[in-house]
């Protein structure tokens, strides 16, 4: 199904977002105070925060601002909403959270990674712990080291808290940028134009107080970034790497790429950076095929054009004759997935049976074993091809017998879940899809595509009433309140809603009002 999608923005409005979501976490970001020092390198654990800035923003007011942005960004139609994707980066993302004790700082925060549709090498941080990368700068980074020290930097922005220290010395003048980032994801509702006028007057408020922390707290990120890097396995070279490429660019095409824009890096932070890599150990890590298939999937999905795609299908074909099996694979892989976009099931499945079979290695023929085999990724894409229309009723039968062995096999992809799940509304087994959504909504709350799953099982079922409280929830998730009292509004009028679903819908409606009410509310008094 397809929400109301914001009207289409144009690439100044994704850019000037983007940037004022950079200074939510890194021009908001302040410096530790004077005579405050960070000893990440000789601690276990990271550095902590005193009180004062918790007194200012909470961790749960910060959350909540961080995810009513995030129901705006998923309306954008350059949000890049690919489950297998999002998989990869929430798994490989939690991983280096979860490599150093205290990285999600004393507040325990929860960590959300997501990509946007933006050939801009760019990455970002939001309130509550929501890390966004573009899809440039997943595509450009040739090694999974390199992706680790851009998320790593994020991380440590975020751990820190960086927006809550910032209102903590601040105050009110803080507040400003804060209502500014409230009041356009209200705005974006009705107009990208009046959001994007909000968002640069508050940058502007904030200038020259930003240029003034960002040194600091970069220098802060990039410390912490580092013991994520390393404690994580990862090559801690790949940020110096990755950073000096962004130079050269700026070099060759005499345009700053957006991250050192809004990153600014200067010959210090390089310098600090090198001295620490003199003194850790080298430790080689090869990347996983996961990272290869991901940026496969990213090429495909970031431009959609006739030309785009002929492009993307070159660059494919060139990178098969790489020597290297795991480029080789990809590739194959991209081929698939590029097929599928097409309508062209043959070829799809052509292309990934090859891509499996590489991934096998030759009778007699020894090689070291590969860091991950994809197994979720190559049956995620399988499960794609099965499940894609005109595919006949056998094959998806045999998809819903695929999907439990998947769901079984991997059970941490939720990617694959959703995929069950709708297997099973393919093969007309709508009572055991409902029972098996109703148990992930249980879990994952905040998914809005297991709501639309489970409105589009309830559809075929004739539960007119459960289907459209189901698509009310997914609404709410999306951000777009008015159209999901409206979903309440058709259930209400249902004949088959009992007394107790009646009582439900009564009560979410009011708790959606009073939520539209406070929005009104706060414009007001931004205004």
């Amino acid at each position: 199904m397809t929400h109301p999608a914001l009207p289409p923005a144009s690439a100044r409005w994704r850019r000037s977002l983007a940037a004022l979501f950079v200074s939510a976490a890194t021009g908001f970001a302040c410096a530790s105070a004077a005579g405050q020092s960070l000893n990440v390198a000789s601690s276990s654990r990271l550095p902590t925060l005193g009180d004062t800035a918790r007194e200012d923003l909470s961790p749960i007011v910060e959350r909540k601002l961080g995810e009513e942005i995030m129901r705006q960004i998923r309306r954008d139609r350059d949000y890049l909403d690919d489950d297998q994707i999002l998989d990869y980066l929430n798994h490989f993302g939690g991983a280096l959270v979860d490599a150093v004790p205290g990285a999600r700082g004393e507040t325990g925060a929860d960590f959300g990674f997501f990509a946007v549709r933006d050939p801009v090498l760019n990455a970002f941080a939001l309130p509550g712990g929501f890390i966004g990368i573009h899809s440039g700068l997943l595509i450009a980074a040739q090694t999974e080291s390199e992706l680790a020290s851009v998320m790593s930097h994020e991380i440590g922005h975020v751990s820190q808290r960086h927006i809550a220290r910032m209102i903590g010395q601040q105050k009110q003048d803080a507040l400003l940028p804060i209502a500014s980032m409230i009041l356009a994801a209200l705005a974006a509702k009705a107009s990208p134009d009046a959001a994007m006028g909000v968002l640069m007057g508050g940058q502007g408020l904030m200038a020259d107080r930003q240029l003034s922390f960002s040194r600091d707290a970069e220098r802060e990120a990039d410390r912490i970034g580092f013991q994520i890097m390393g404690a994580g396995g990862y090559d801690t070279s790949g940020m110096v790497a990755f950073f000096k490429r962004l130079q050269s660019a700026n070099k060759v095409y005499g345009e700053m790429p957006a991250f050192l824009s809004s990153h600014p890096l200067t010959g210090e932070r390089i310098a600090d950076i090198q001295s620490r890599i003199r003194e850790t150990p080298y430790r080689p890590r090869a990347d996983t095929i996961e990272f290869h298939l991901a940026k496969a999937r990213a090429r495909v999905l970031q431009d959609g054009s006739t030309t785009g795609l002929r492009d993307t299908r070159t660059i494919f074909e060139t990178q098969m004759n790489q020597p290297q099996r795991q480029q080789l694979v990809a590739a194959q892989y991209g081929l698939s997935f590029l097929a599928l976009k097409q309508g062209d099931l043959v070829a799809a499945r052509s292309w990934l049976d090859k891509a499996r079979a590489a991934m096998q290695p030759k009778e007699g023929v020894f090689s070291a074993p590969p860091a991950s085999d994809g197994g979720a990724m190559f049956a995620g894409l399988d499960l794609e091809i099965k499940l894609a229309p005109g595919q006949p009723k056998e094959v998806a039968q045999q998809a819903l017998k695929d999907a439990e062995r998947y769901v079984n096999q991997y059970p941490l992809s939720r990617a694959l879940a959703r995929q069950y799940a709708d297997a099973m509304i393919a093969a007309g087994k709508y009572d055991d899809a409902t029972r098996y959504l109703r148990d992930q909504v249980r879990q994952y709350r905040e998914d809005p595509k297991l709501y639309d799953l489970m409105a589009k099982a309830y559809s075929q079922q004739g539960k007119i009433a459960l289907q459209h409280m189901a698509l009310a929830e997914s609404y709410v998730l999306a951000g777009a309140l008015p159209a999901a009292v409206d979903q309440l509004n058709f259930a209400r009028k249902a004949g088959d809603a009992s007394f107790y679903e009646q009582s439900v819908i009564d009560a979410r409606e009011r708790e959606i009002k009073e939520r539209q009410r406070q929005d009104k509310e706060l414009e007001e008094k931004v205004k």
